[in-house]
């Protein structure tokens, strides 16, 4: 019987720990959403792919799989945007949660490069406003939250929310444009 020197073990079982990581990663966005935001080099048009592809795991959350997949526009949509994400409550609700994540970081790179762009304003309201309207058809699931990575993916949600509400209500008041028109006229 050989053995092999306790070291020699130890490095073989640390290299196989990276594929083994990498088989279970999981991506938040399926590869047409990717594409649809690597289309969008506007940052309030990219934003609304991001709200979209929330908003598709928030339909997989409420059950809406089955009444979708027979209308004509649905049919449509899955063209663009592919079929409906799959996995577990806790899976797509960390999904959201990693997609707001990178809204946040495609705000701070624009902001980084040029914090006067009118689009960081306009981008983060219109955010601000989905997140509410998500984290608001969440609430039951959030109350019967099960299991640890449910509950930890529902942690995670809620910081980058905050986040995003914390940004944007540090915004200062929008200015309405027709208001504004009315007043050069007189």
């Amino acid at each position: 019987m050989t053995t092999r020197p306790l070291p020699l073990l130890v490095l073989l079982g640390l290299l196989s720990f990276p594929s083994l990581a990498n088989a279970q990663t999981r991506d938040h966005l399926t590869p047409q959403e990717v594409d649809l935001i690597k289309e969008a080099q506007v940052l309030d048009k990219r934003i609304d792919v991001f709200i979209k592809a929330a908003n598709r795991r928030i339909l997989v959350l409420n059950g809406g799989t089955a009444t979708v997949a027979n209308t004509k526009q649905s049919k449509k949509e899955a063209e663009l945007w592919g079929e409906l994400p799959t996995g577990s409550r806790a899976e797509l609700i960390s999904d959201i949660a990693k997609i707001f994540d990178e809204a946040i970081t495609n705000i701070d790179d624009v902001s980084a490069r040029d914090e006067r762009n009118p689009l960081i304003a306009k981008s983060l309201r219109r955010l601000a406003q989905a997140v509410n309207t998500i984290m608001e058809q969440l609430k039951p699931l959030q109350a019967n939250a099960k299991g640890d990575a449910e509950i930890a993916s529902f942690e995670q949600l809620n910081e980058d929310v905050q986040s995003i509400l914390e940004a944007a209500n540090k915004l200062p008041p929008e200015v309405e444009k027709d208001k504004k028109a009315k007043k050069k006229d007189h």
